[in-house]
Order: structure tokens, then C-alpha cells, then sequence
């Protein structure tokens, strides 16, 4: 049951939400603060946020804290995250999804069942990612999207990150369905290109969903668009 008066909502609350496809997680949060400060008449500058951006092009969950449960948030970001999408094999674009066009094809006449196996055992465990230069992450001040519609070149450095598990749920290419279950910090779409390369071709995300943080899930979460439904 969710919450229902301003105290509850500042003392703390947990929210899982299901954020739909072409919203940013700012919208997502906004959407949830403005209907509260609307019904439940808290005020402006209550503190909400939320545990880990999700992509305009990606839908799926998205934990919102309220109140003192803010202070859950980075507890909440280093949890483990699952997702289910779709790779597109034999193409590559600038954003590694579907936010730029496709930059350049590559041949997949050779990919046999053999390689995309070889492929995937190759990302289970620790593994070095760069993430995708249309990204959020800062660099010299300035987020890395930012450097790159401005044109500039930056170095990204890789880091760490770990794949739990990748199953391939579909293969019908030039499409490949995948589950993940991975760390913190994991950008999927960099996931995407790596595993076009392990191909000896290229590839980019064409869907994309969140369906678990921790033990939260999506099949237990708020459709944000009914949100407000819940104080009539």
C-alpha cells in the first residue's frame, strides 16, 4: 500500500515506480514531487530523489525516496541491477542506442551459434568498460555528453564493472535478446558495442528495460502515469 499522508512521506518512503519509455528520471521525480506537494500539500523543498538514473530510451524501474529515506540512496545505487533489452547486430551508432543514427554497418555473414556463445561467456565476471561518450558522467567540469555534442574529443577511461549473469533469451539476428544481472556503474549500452566487437562486427541497444534493484522489482512498482490516482 502506498502512503498516504505528508507526514508518512516525510518521515520516508520507498517508491518503485515504472518509468516509461522517453521519460528522463528528472521527469520521473518531478511528476511524483509535484502530485504530492499537490494533494498532500507538502512543501517545495521537501527532499526527494532518486536511486540510479534510468535513460529516456530505456523504461522500466526507477526507486524514488522521499523524506529521511533519502539518505537511503546510495545504499540503494550500489545494489545490483537487472535488465532485459535488445541488441542490434551488424551496426553501430555515435550513442551506442538509438538516440544517433547509424554510423556504420558491419557484416554478420560469419556469426555462427559457436561465436555468439564464445561471446557471451567472454562478459560473465569482472570485466574493463569504457562507458559510451553520450553519457552523464563528468569530465573536466563538463558532463561527457555534453564535450560530445559540442564535438570534442575526450579520453574516457574504463573501469571496472561485473556481469553476473547474461543470458541470450532470442537470437534471430540481426537481433540478439538478452537478460543481465550486473554491478553498479554497468552502462548496458557499452555492453552493446563491446559485444558487436566480440562479434568481429558491431551492434547497438535497441531496447531496453529495467526489471530489478536489489530484490525491488518492476512487477511490484507504481505505472507513474496513475500515480496521482492513488489520492482521489
Amino acid at each position: 500500500m502506498i502512503a498516504k499522508t505528508a507526514e508518512e512521506f516525510q518521515e520516508g518512503q520507498i517508491l518503485l515506480l515504472d518509468k516509461p519509455l522517453t521519460w528522463s528520471s528528472f521527469q520521473a521525480v518531478n511528476k511524483v514531487k509535484w502530485t504530492l506537494i499537490k494533494n498532500l500539500h507538502l512543501p517545495k523543498k521537501f527532499k526527494i530523489g532518486h536511486a540510479g538514473t534510468l535513460d529516456p530510451l530505456a523504461s522500466g524501474l526507477l526507486i524514488v525516496c522521499t523524506g529521511k529515506f533519502t539518505k537511503r540512496i546510495p545504499e540503494l545505487m550500489g545494489m545490483k541491477k537487472e535488465y532485459t533489452g535488445t541488441f542490434h547486430i551488424g551496426a553501430t551508432t555515435a550513442s551506442y542506442d538509438l538516440e544517433k543514427p547509424i554510423d556504420k554497418t558491419f557484416p554478420t555473414d560469419h556469426i555462427t551459434p559457436e561465436l555468439i556463445e564464445k561471446a557471451r561467456l567472454s562478459f560473465i565476471g569482472e570485466i574493463d568498460q569504457k562507458p559510451p561518450v553520450f553519457s552523464a558522467i563528468k569530465k573536466d567540469g563538463k558532463r561527457l555528453y555534453e564535450h560530445a555534442r559540442a564535438g570534442e574529443e575526450v579520453e574516457i577511461k574504463s573501469r571496472k564493472v561485473e556481469i553476473l549473469e547474461l543470458e541470450l533469451t532470442r537470437i534471430a539476428l540481426p537481433e540478439i535478446d538478452f537478460r543481465v544481472v550486473c554491478s553498479k556503474g554497468t552502462y548496458i549500452r557499452s555492453l552493446a558495442y563491446d559485444f558487436g566487437l566480440a562479434l568481429n562486427s558491431g551492434a547497438h541497444l535497441t531496447a531496453l528495460r529495467r526489471t530489478k534493484i536489489g530484490e525491488f522489482s518492476v512487477d511490484k512498482s507504481l505505472i507513474i502515469t496513475n500515480f496521482e490516482d492513488n489520492f482521489k
